[in-house]
């Protein structure tokens, strides 16, 4: 076979556009929003220096920041309660059906619906009895009117209403992803385990589980970080409210921004999100590296 030898001069020009690309796309906004994190400023007039100011009201005087970091992390931690469930169910529609791929289609639906429409979807369904809401019209229905809650409105509930809405919209993301890694699989390696007498669950503890361990980290990643920049779902559903009670970082953020006209402060919240998104990467990564050398 011929191989191509490209000089390392070569290969740097072609991935040079691409670095500078990134790094004005990535980099650049990242070091901006450090230096506006330092400044009173309200996004449109002088703005003034002020130092690590806006990160000690945050830490020390904000009553909103530190429950919507406690909100954040929990969406996070709910977030990846939903994987494992996804990796079983590829495994049981892979196994089990003749034509899976109609099923993963039909889960991963409401990953391509507007955002806009899930929430107007949810909030109806959410709405009480009278108002044509479904959940609390069949608690009625069986006799369990105590139960019944206007989901979205009261603080007790309305944050873990919303998580489950994020559960069940990207479900069918995730089972995705875990199907398409168990499907890369190759069959020999069953037929010889099936040999050996490993079938079932043993042959997913043994050969399904290992080997989708790079593909379940990706969807952890993926599932931890998206959680902790929600903000399209709370903004449609709830803004926030009541009371703050929906509140998480980046919503916090938008209204320190753009409603209060506080951009500086608006700007620290962000780099907040940023080091725990990179904090959190850097964790899993460092989990799942010893799990894998662990199994090997």
């Amino acid at each position: 076979m011929n191989v191509l030898k490209v000089s390392k001069a070569t290969i740097a020009v072609f991935v040079l556009p691409c670095l500078l690309f990134y790094l004005a796309l990535v980099f650049v906004p990242i070091i901006v929003l450090i230096y506006t994190s330092t400044l009173d400023w309200n996004g449109i007039g002088a703005s003034k220096f002020i130092g690590f100011d806006n990160f000690v009201t945050m830490f020390s005087k904000d009553s909103v920041f530190w429950p919507a970091v406690r909100r954040t992390l929990t969406f996070a931690v709910f977030s990846m309660v939903e994987i494992p469930i996804a990796l079983m169910l590829a495994i049981l529609l892979n196994r089990f059906t003749r034509k899976p791929n109609f099923l993963v289609s039909s889960y991963f639906m409401p990953v391509i619906l507007s955002v806009v429409v899930i929430g107007q979807l949810w909030k109806t369904i959410y709405n009480p009895a009278e108002m044509g809401g479904m959940i609390n019209q069949i608690l009625d229905s069986v006799g369990l009117h105590s139960w019944t809650h206007s989901w979205l409105t009261e603080p007790k509930f309305a944050i873990y209403a919303i998580y489950f809405i994020a559960l069940w919209q990207y479900l069918g993301y995730h089972l995705l992803i875990q199907f398409t890694g168990i499907q890369n699989i190759p069959t020999e390696i069953y037929e010889a385990a099936k040999i050996d007498g490993a079938v079932g669950f043993k042959a997913d503890r043994y050969i399904t589980f290992p080997l989708v361990v790079p593909i379940f980290k990706i969807s952890i990643v993926l599932a931890f970080i998206g959680s902790l920049q929600s903000f399209d779902m709370i903004m449609v559903t709830t803004g926030g409210g009541p009371a703050h009670a929906t509140d998480v970082i980046a919503t916090h953020m938008y209204n320190m921004s753009f409603l209060s006209m506080k951009y500086g402060y608006g700007s620290s919240l962000a780099v907040v999100l940023i080091v725990i998104c990179l904090l959190a990467t850097v964790l899993i990564n460092t989990i799942f590296s010893r799990w894998e050398r662990k199994m090997s």
